[in-house]
């Protein structure tokens, strides 16, 4: 019996087997194809990830494009901000040479002033002094003169009466001072004409003269046998008429102690005085009139 039991299991495990073995081709192939499946999603995957690997690669590289271009951006950016930091600089550094030049034409400029300022004032105290030292010699020599009496000199030759005289220049000097030089012209009248028409009339110098608003002027036909004239043309002496002889005098002696006139005190107005005076007003800045005018006495110390 258990043999029977046995064999009978025995038949029903090989028909089991058979039946397996003997299953529809389409199956076993259904089932063969299930791992090509796999491979084929594999590849896919591995498509996939090649696909995800390249567009990392690509998008890696975009990246590093990207921060290249950044990069440059940035480089550039901070090449302009270093240009512009230079341009500030040179600016700051122009702007401070300008300050500096600024500074220095200011500084040069006050010193100009300052030192123009200071020889102004040197210049000043300068002639203020000799103005003093001047007003002192003329009141020592028009005192020592009071009483001078010229005569006339024969080395000194006369001048000639022309009615159409005028002073050679004059209309180039400034000033109101001037005038009575500009404006003289010789006069020809008799002793009765001359009293008539003015109150000081006097003989000095061999000459007669009349006196004008301050100046001796040639009474030209007052006499014929006192007409020594050395100089035609107005002779300053201030408010009053006082005797020209007598200034003439304090002049030359005023020029001889400066060192200008080495002629004699004569009290006559005679080239080598004249020559003193143009000298002397040449020296000072005075209008070259040598004459006595009235700015030229001021300088010597007439009050």
């Amino acid at each position: 019996m258990t043999k029977l039991i046995t064999l009978t299991l025995a038949c029903a495990l090989a028909f089991v087997g058979m039946t397996s073995a003997a299953q529809d081709p389409n199956q076993k192939n259904k089932a063969a194809a299930k791992p090509a499946t796999k491979t084929k999603t594999a590849t896919a995957h591995t498509k996939t990830a090649n696909t995800h690997v390249q567009g990392n690669h690509v998008q890696g590289q975009g990246k590093t494009h990207n921060n290249a271009n950044v990069n440059k951006t940035a480089f550039q950016q901070n090449n302009k901000a270093v240009n512009n930091n230079k341009t500030v600089n040179n600016n700051k550094t122009v702007n401070k040479s300008q300050v500096n030049n600024k500074v220095n034409a200011n500084t040069k400029v006050n010193a100009n002033t300052k030192v123009n300022a200071n020889t102004k004032v040197n210049a000043n105290a300068k002639v203020k002094n000799l103005h003093q030292a001047n007003a002192g010699n003329w009141n020592k020599f028009h005192q020592q003169h009071q009483n001078f009496h010229a005569t006339a000199n024969t080395k000194i030759q006369s001048v000639k009466f022309n009615q159409h005289y005028h002073i050679a220049g004059a209309q180039n000097w400034h000033g109101h001072q001037y005038a009575a030089f500009q404006n003289y012209h010789p006069q020809w009248h008799n002793q009765g004409w001359w009293h008539g028409h003015y109150h000081n009339v006097l003989l000095f110098g061999g000459g007669w003269y009349y006196w004008n608003s301050g100046y001796w002027y040639p009474a030209w036909g007052y006499s014929e046998s006192e007409a020594y004239y050395p100089y035609d043309g107005p002779i300053y002496v201030g408010s009053n008429p006082t005797p020209a002889d007598q200034i003439v005098a304090t002049v030359q002696s005023s020029l001889q102690e400066q060192g200008f006139y080495h002629g004699d005190v004569d009290g006559l107005l005679g080239p080598l005085t004249r020559a003193a005076l143009a000298d002397y007003q040449q020296a000072q800045g005075l209008e070259m009139t040598a004459a006595l005018d009235e700015p030229t006495l001021q300088s010597l110390g007439m009050s």
